[in-house]
């Protein structure tokens, strides 16, 4: 059984009660084995920080899912899952250094202020060695900042903005899920061969970083193939009614809207745009289109028949036939009763190579980690073979582009993938002007 700060299928709320028996904050305890929060027992305790509440509540739910399925792995339960198919073999099924994996869990509400609330009282009650998770690029960027503060490991769950990788880059921070930039330089040449290069976008957006960086990447990479565009508009991320920033779009010259939306933001502008006629508009001569740079099976599902023949990109997608991705869904599958998102998918692999890093390390120490995981490559895992860089602890892989199926066949058979796009056509150098102004700095061990 684990610890946590829910109930929820038999898991019982013992983290405040925990918390409130210490006199001091764990880490403090840590400070003769020279980093924060270092086990000591014969358990080893990591933090599942996602949002259980606000618009991305749903990829929450499925990413504690994938964390609990990962954590039986670890511990020798279950098929094994993934952990028969990754490349490296450190991994033995009896927890992370012999030390048994128990957990905590944090509900970040999709709110940056609240998340840190909760990693920093899983890191300073509970003592979880690593913190992950999140929803939200601006979660995402908040967390990353209090662990490399506190001297903790933060591998970051969904989080696709530039941001956090980029300018607001930490050496104690990684990110495995791919990000704005790779999206559309993937999706760029796609919509060329669909929608022709003369096309007038207009972009609603997101107003927090992930939006930023999102209308940024596809922008340049649409413009650059001929796209001109026409208007952009930020939508706050609490907004559930779209209809008053649709009217706009139908009064200027555009025929393609993009939707810098995630989760049920997506959900509910989509079918308010599908419900002012958009799909069915003819605009400049041409069939009015939309585009979703980014995409969930979980969207899609929320979204029904208004996502039919819509392109996006997506990190991974369930119907992938690779021996990783099969092991995945299979034990996913057996656990839950259906396939995993992309957001179970990559907070699953995080958990992962988080422990594979530490056994090959030898260590929990945040610095020892970090250097485990630097430059890493790896495979079997889903995504093909993959590099952890070392200058910005951004995974490099392919890229799916998928599109809303005609004719599903059931209600997970949502997407279809257009093309996997290869990985070198999604690389950029270090120092490209989408991710310029942040330095990763040195890793902290804290205490």
């Amino acid at each position: 059984m684990s610890k946590g700060n829910l109930t929820r299928r038999g898991v019982l709320k013992t983290g405040a009660v925990a918390g409130a028996g210490l006199a001091l904050p764990t880490y403090l305890s840590a400070q003769d084995s020279g980093f924060t929060n270092a086990p000591t027992g014969s358990t080893v305790t990591l933090g599942f920080n996602v949002p259980q509440s606000g618009p991305y509540a749903d990829e929450g739910a499925d990413e504690l899912r994938a964390y609990e399925l990962a954590v039986e792995h670890l511990n020798g339960e279950g098929d094994g899952g993934m952990l028969n198919t990754f490349s490296s073999k450190a991994l033995q099924g009896n927890g992370i250094l012999g030390k048994k994996v128990e957990y905590v869990t944090g509900d970040t509400q999709t709110k940056s202020d609240a998340a840190r609330a909760s990693a920093k009282s899983m890191i300073e009650k509970d003592g979880a060695v690593m913190i992950t998770g999140g929803s939200s690029s601006g979660v995402a960027v908040a967390v990353q900042a209090l662990c490399q503060e506190a001297g903790i490991i933060f591998m970051a769950g969904l989080t696709h903005s530039n941001d956090t990788t980029g300018k607001d880059k930490k050496a104690n921070g990684f990110r495995h899920f791919f990000n704005s930039y790779m999206s559309g330089a993937a999706l760029a040449p796609v919509l060329a061969a669909n929608y022709g290069t003369d096309r007038k976008a207009y972009h609603l957006t997101a107003d927090y970083n992930w939006g930023y960086t999102t209308e940024e990447a596809v922008k340049s990479s649409t413009e650059a193939m001929g796209w001109e565009t026409v208007g952009t508009v930020l939508t706050p991320l609490t907004q559930t009614d779209f209809s008053s920033y649709i009217t706009p779009v139908l009064q200027s010259d555009a025929d393609v809207l993009v939707l810098n939306h995630y989760g049920g933001n997506m959900v509910n502008s989509l079918t308010n745009a599908v419900q002012f006629g958009l799909r069915d508009r003819i605009a400049n001569g041409k069939q009015f289109e939309i585009v979703v740079p980014l995409y969930s099976r979980l969207m899609a599902k929320g979204a029904g028949a208004n996502v039919k023949g819509i392109f996006g990109s997506t990190n991974w997608h369930w119907s992938l036939q690779d021996e990783g991705s099969k092991a995945f869904v299979k034990s996913f599958g057996t656990k839950y009763g259906f396939p995993p998102s992309q957001a179970a998918h990559t907070c699953y692999v995080q958990a992962l190579l988080y422990a594979d890093a530490v056994e090959r390390a030898g260590s929990f120490a945040p610095c020892a980690v970090g250097e485990a995981l630097k430059d890493f490559e790896f495979d079997g895992m889903g995504n093909g073979p993959t590099l952890y860089r070392g200058d910005d602890h951004q995974c490099f892989k392919d890229v799916l582009v998928v599109k809303g199926k005609e004719n599903p066949t059931s209600e997970f058979d949502l997407l279809e993938i257009v093309e996997v796009t290869p990985v070198d056509q999604v690389t950029y150098a270090p120092d490209h002007p989408q991710f310029a102004g942040g330095q990763l700095g040195s890793c902290n061990n804290g205490a």
